[in-house]
């Protein structure tokens, strides 16, 4: 592994000196300066992980400079030294992006366990980036299955909108692959080498969105140890996807408007702001033009979300791909048990056919896994589908039978997917179509807990 790479600018040649030899015995690879305009120079050529700065400089200080520099690399971790400890200095330092200053006399006992908390914080970061960006490649290369005429006008969509940066809206039920979408518009987009960065809306306490998404300061609230980036930042030159989007509160969704309109973000208990270049795909099972007229989702971010509309089909419109999604399970799920599982067999073919699958894709795939759980060795059969088994047929109005309400077909729904699942409120809330949230407010609604 390269040693991490330093960058000193002080005007003080003894203490340069002495901070390139330490740093450089200590396993870093350091580089220094006498002012900001030799800094300036130097950062335009390389790249480096830590940046030790005086506050006094000759020509430009190094608050400017400190400014510079993030606008250069927004990453780059940054320590500031000064021998005049004033407060405001300090919390301008601060406020301008700065990790941490320290007082001169310089305390090298004080500055070598910094130096490696600063490193591994930038390592965990490329790492964290790394990590981003292969998730957006694996999910890329999960293929989309389907020749139905559904599907190709949703891969031709695709393809048509991966070169631009416009916002998508991918609607659709709960579990018919709108992730994959929206990743396959990443991996063919110029921004595929960046991070892909999904985010389930529904998923985050609202107390803790704000953070979550725009990052804070340390020390903004009671347990803030550390700055943090937010997920919006870390998609920085990728692709943010906003899965559920129409479970984000009103007071966020006007933060989401401003952010896409300025390309900037403030973090938590910051004055400063940062600019960003990500693209947004945003994913909702919901009717949002319904969610906009009763005023629980912004019409102008609706607006601004919805310049390209892809919707995914139920896997019960495309049956006729069953066949060739179990396919492409076995593929996978071959791999990863080590068994050699050739297809269907007659009447476990006919069963997946006959069955309506309310969790689309997710659960088939689900069904696919369970088999080989249950024991599917040379192909799957019937009695490896248990769930469907327990599946019960929909049955035929009798003649003049009177029809159940709206609300009650709705509660009996409820309650026998919770009966199904165990009580699992995860998996109900997915072969309902549901998110967890909902599903919970539908709960106490019908007092099911």
């Amino acid at each position: 592994m390269d040693r991490p790479r330093v960058l000193v600018v002080e005007d003080d040649g003894d203490l340069r000196d002495l901070l390139v030899e330490t740093l450089t015995r200590w396993g870093y690879h350091v580089t220094s300066a006498g002012n900001g305009t030799e800094a300036l120079t130097l950062l335009e050529g390389r790249l480096f992980d830590v940046a030790l700065l005086d506050i006094w400089l000759p020509g430009k200080d190094g608050l400017q400079l400190l400014e510079e520099i993030k606008r250069h690399d927004s990453t780059l971790e940054v320590v500031m030294m000064t021998g005049d400890p004033l407060v405001s200095t300090a919390v301008q330092a601060l406020k301008a992006g700065a990790y941490d200053y320290l007082i001169k006399p310089l305390n090298l006992e004080e500055l070598q366990p910094l130096m490696r908390q600063l490193i591994e914080r930038r390592f965990l970061r490329q790492e964290v980036g790394s990590l981003r960006a292969r998730l957006g490649r694996e999910l890329a290369e999960r293929e989309l299955v389907g020749t139905s005429p559904q599907m190709l006008e949703v891969k031709q969509t695709i393809a048509s909108v991966a070169n631009s940066d416009s916002p998508v809206l991918i609607e659709g039920e709960s579990g018919t692959g709108k992730e994959l979408v929206a990743a396959a518009i990443h991996g063919q987009s110029p921004r595929a080498t960046g991070p892909f960065v999904p985010v389930n809306c529904g998923a985050i306490p609202a107390e803790l969105m704000e953070s979550e998404f725009f990052g804070h300061v340390r020390g903004a609230f009671s347990g803030a140890v550390a700055d943090a980036l937010g997920l919006v930042r870390a998609a920085q030159g990728g692709t943010l996807f906003l899965d559920e989007v129409a479970e984000l509160p009103t007071a966020l969704q006007a933060k989401l408007l401003r952010v896409l309109q300025e390309k900037e973000v403030r973090p938590v208990g910051s004055a400063k702001t940062h600019s960003v270049n990500v693209r947004i795909i945003a994913a909702t099972n919901r009717d949002l033009e319904a969610a906009v007229a009763s005023g629980r989702f912004r019409q102008d971010l609706y607006y601004r979300i919805n310049v390209v509309r892809i919707v995914v089909p139920p896997l019960r419109a495309r049956k006729d791909e069953i066949p060739a999604l179990v396919t492409h399970f076995l593929r996978r799920f071959n791999a990863r048990f080590h068994r050699s599982v050739t297809g269907l067999a007659p009447a476990a073919k006919a069963a997946l056919m006959a069955y309506d699958f309310p969790g689309n894709v997710r659960e088939l795939e689900n069904l696919i896994e369970r088999a080989y759980a249950f024991g599917a060795h040379d192909e799957i059969t019937r009695e490896n589908l248990p769930a469907l088994a327990a599946a019960p047929a929909p049955a035929a109005a009798a003649a003049g039978e009177e029809l159940p309400t709206l609300e009650a077909a709705e509660r009996d729904l409820i309650r026998r997917a919770l009966a199904r699942y165990d009580n699992d409120k995860e998996k109900a809330a997915r072969a309902l179509g549901l998110t967890v949230r909902t599903l919970y407010r539908r709960i106490n609604k019908f007092r099911l807990a």
